[in-house]
Parts: C-alpha cells; sequence; structure tokens
C-alpha cells in the first residue's frame, strides 16, 4: 500500500513539495513499533481515532482510559478495551464494515509530541453479552510521528473521574440521567 496516494502526489507536485514528502517518508515512517512509540502509547491516557463506515463516509471519536490502557502486544500490534459509551456503536460498527483505521495520540507534556498510526483494526469479545469485554486490536501498516507545533499549551492535571480501574466503579456520566435518555438506557444494565 502506498503512503501517498494520487491526489496527494498531485498537491505536492504543485507545490513543490515532493522531495520534502519523499524525504519523510523514507526517514520518519516506519511499520515496527520503536521503543519511544511504545513509551507514547502505554503513556497515553487518550486518543483520537478515524474510522469510515463502507460508504467511506468519516467518523471520528476520542477514546480514553487510565495510563495504559492502551497495550502494544507485539511490535505490530496495538490493542485497546471498549469501555463503556453512548451505545451508538459507531467505532465498532464501522470496523465491522470498513477495518482501516487512523489513530492519533497526543502527548501535552514538556516534549509535546503526536503520533499516527494507521491499520487494519479487528476485535474479539471475551463475552459476547457485555460490549465492555470487547478490545480492539489494530495490525499497523503506518506509523508516523507527527510535528506537534500547532499543539496549544494545555496543562493535563488528571485522569478522568470516568475511568475504569480494577476495584473502582467510575460515577454515571451526566447524560445518562436525562430525562429524554434515561428510559432507554439498556435495560440489563451492561454499560455500551
Amino acid at each position: 500500500m502506498k503512503f501517498y496516494n494520487k491526489h496527494s502526489r498531485i498537491l505536492q507536485e504543485q507545490f513543490d513539495s515532493v522531495r520534502l514528502a519523499d524525504q519523510l517518508e523514507s526517514t520518519r515512517k516506519h511499520c515496527f513499533l520503536t521503543t519511544e512509540d511504545k513509551s507514547t502509547i502505554k503513556n497515553a491516557s487518550f486518543f483520537i481515532i478515524a474510522t469510515a463506515d463502507a460508504n467511506g463516509r468519516p467518523d471520528c471519536s476520542i477514546k480514553g482510559g487510565n495510563s495504559g490502557f492502551v497495550t502494544c502486544p507485539s511490535d505490530e500490534e496495538i490493542a485497546f478495551p471498549n469501555y463503556d459509551g453512548n451505545g451508538m456503536f459507531r467505532t465498532l460498527g464501522n470496523i465491522q464494515c470498513n477495518p482501516w483505521v487512523g489513530i492519533l495520540f497526543i502527548d501535552f507534556g514538556d516534549n509535546a509530541k503526536k503520533l499516527r498510526v494507521n491499520g487494519r483494526a479487528s476485535f474479539k469479545s471475551e463475552n459476547v453479552n457485555d460490549p465492555t469485554e470487547i478490545t480492539v486490536i489494530v495490525s499497523i501498516t503506518d506509523i508516523f510521528p507527527n510535528c506537534p507545533r500547532y499543539l496549544p499549551d494545555v496543562l493535563v492535571t488528571g485522569e478522568s473521574v470516568y475511568n475504569p480501574a480494577l476495584g473502582y466503579t467510575p460515577p454515571d456520566p451526566f447524560w445518562k440521567s436525562k430525562p429524554d435518555l434515561e428510559p432507554f438506557l439498556p435495560k440489563n444494565n451492561i454499560k455500551s
């Protein structure tokens, strides 16, 4: 699979950036996780994932958890759990019909950085009746460290109180008590 599509190439030619694009591809893009990549991923308390449906219509979502919730089972894979959501299953539904994903990890720390991970996602469930027991596995096709120059200066002071953790029951989000939604929550009280 080519890193640049023909439309990217046309624009690169138009704006005289073919040489730069080729240099970036040959010196920055890689397919196996480095030690630094793994550190960025394992320390992440959130990431942004882009998916698309079978017709190519995009969707974007933020996924979060305590640092370490994303794992690196191998140098060619990352994995993350499906946590309680709003029950729409847009990300997982898109993955089922179109497995290609783009993931962006952002570190706002002293050495701010962005890391793009593209790949083919699948998921497995330990218990088909409990969506919180779904694990998403991404087989990596491209990894690309990305310049952080447009990141705002953000001070992250802690992780979300809604993050699941062993021995901890997160509070229900406010939206679950809204009168127009509460009657429609899953009756079996399974978080989705």
